[in-house]
């Protein structure tokens, strides 16, 4: 089972990995003891009991379907168009959304649609009643029905909770960069940012499971937001006030208090998107997370940051096995593989399960094309608890590390912290690569992986632990200038 949060031991083992640095070790010790944001009482799941079943479509219905690739604004935006036109990519069949008719007919037969991912052609249907099943016999089009979900008796109530109004500092700054200094430095960010390349004119996806008080906490006030987004089942009633852990994502990139806190991309624009159920896990999350990176697709995101994991899930029957580590088995993973050919890149972390007994990196991070991001301690060493590879089918991950042992980040009560996760190495990564492609908006989704790899400190000898290892962007921006 996933963690957001990293275990308690990992975070101790981290703790004592950083005694050289005596004063940032008594500041960790004095975060350990902070109250988190923690669960409310128990409620009953909202709606009842349900199930919810993943339908594989036959195909696209291309002689009755009103939808044409040769008519893309019909269901891609400007932007969208116009990222693929830049990188010379093609739509295809995949982007046309699903056939109306066979909508209509699953709706005819009373079954409720929750949601549907064109890439995949699959429909996301949810039913109280085994039995209800059977109305569907009769509709060839559906070639397989998987049990994707089956609700708990309650689940736990979240509660938005109070924030500072002014971010805590831990020791005096002294520099503009605040608590942020020594991640963004670590990456050569400061050089990239002094040259003008802060993300601005691009757009990032936050795939979470909530941004607890991010509309409220002064030193996210200044935000570019593109959007916010749910695709939950059931939605929430407010993202702001679900869990604080897209907060603290966001922050290392978004944040912009000089002298406290500045993030690796203060100026891009940011889509904030729930696609994390934190109070059951499952596959319909894939499902979830599927149709959130078409959304992003089709609004023309250019970046997707998903601090976002699986493996095992409620219902032990459907867990993956490393067998299915080839980018392509899981759903999840071959929707992420997709993402570079739509003209995104994708950034995903690891996971957290080195110190467990699963140790290999989470569904999506085995995808082709993306950037699995792993964890480092601020000695460049890999934390003990960052996942590692190779995937099933032998290629090497993770792909590139962070600081992630600890990083700072802004809680969902507006205090500065460490904590630690390949969570939060993740979007240095993602915000980082929106600047470096700012810097060089003519290279492709795949182009400029490349460069993030070739531009790594372990890039002559690849492993899978370090992957091609911590990415020097300016070094990154220097040699793709150099290309033509």
């Amino acid at each position: 089972m996933k963690r957001l949060y990293v275990l308690l031991c990992a975070m101790i083992l981290t703790a004592l990995s950083l005694q050289a640095h005596e004063d940032r070790v008594t500041n960790f010790e004095q975060l350990m003891r902070l109250t988190r944001i923690t669960e409310t009482e128990m409620v009953s799941f909202p709606g009842g009991k349900c199930m919810m079943y993943r339908l594989y479509l036959r195909d696209k219905d291309l002689q009755h379907s009103p939808y044409s690739v040769s008519r893309p604004e019909e269901f891609l935006s400007p932007r969208a168009i116009e990222r693929r036109k830049r990188q010379n990519l093609s739509v295809d069949a995949t982007d046309l959304p699903i056939s109306p008719a066979y909508i209509d007919s699953v709706r005819e037969a009373g079954i409720e649609i929750v949601g549907k991912s064109k890439w995949n052609n699959t429909i996301l249907v949810r039913i109280h009643k085994e039995k209800e099943l059977s109305r569907l016999q009769r509709l060839s089009f559906i070639t397989k029905a998987l049990k994707v979900f089956s609700s708990p008796d309650s689940i736990t109530e979240r509660k938005r909770s109070s924030f500072r109004k002014e971010l805590n500092q831990w020791e005096p700054y002294t520099n503009n960069y605040g608590a942020a200094e020594a991640q963004v430095k670590s990456l050569n960010g400061i050089k990239m940012h002094e040259k003008g390349f802060r993300g601005k004119g691009m757009m990032i996806a936050v795939f979470d499971g909530g941004f607890m008080n991010a509309d409220k906490i002064p030193a996210l006030h200044n935000i570019q937001l593109a959007g916010v987004k749910d695709f939950v089942v059931p939605k929430s009633d407010n993202v702001f006030q679900e869990m604080e852990h897209g907060t603290m994502v966001l922050s290392t990139m978004a944040s912009h208090s000089p002298n406290n806190y500045i993030g690796v991309a203060p100026e891009a624009q940011y889509l904030l998107v729930r696609c994390e159920d934190e109070r059951t896990e499952s596959l319909a999350e894939e499902d979830y997370w599927a149709e959130a990176a078409e959304y992003a697709d089709s609004v023309g995101v250019d970046v997707i940051n998903s601090s976002l994991g699986y493996h095992a899930f409620d219902d032990e029957k459907t867990n993956h096995t490393y067998s299915d580590q080839d980018g392509e088995t899981a759903l999840i993973s071959h929707t992420a593989s997709m993402c570079a050919d739509k003209g995104i890149i994708c950034v995903n972390s690891a996971g957290n399960d080195g110190m467990g007994t699963w140790k290999k990196i989470n569904f999506p991070a085995d995808a082709k094309d993306i950037l699995t991001v792993g964890s480092i301690n601020e000695q460049g060493m890999n934390a003990a608890f960052s996942a590692v590879g190779p995937t099933a089918d032998g290629r090497i991950k993770p792909d590139v590390m962070a600081y992630g042992s600890p990083t700072s980040v802004i809680t969902g009560r507006g205090s500065i912290i460490n904590d630690n996760g390949t969570s939060f190495s993740s979007p240095l990564i993602a915000g980082m690569v929106a600047c470096l492609w700012q810097a060089l908006p003519r290279k492709t989704a795949k182009q400029i992986i490349k460069l993030v790899k070739l531009a790594s400190n372990n890039q002559q000898h690849p492993d899978n632990v370090f992957g091609y290892g911590v990415p020097d962007f300016w070094k990154a921006y220097q040699t793709g200038k150099a290309i033509k």
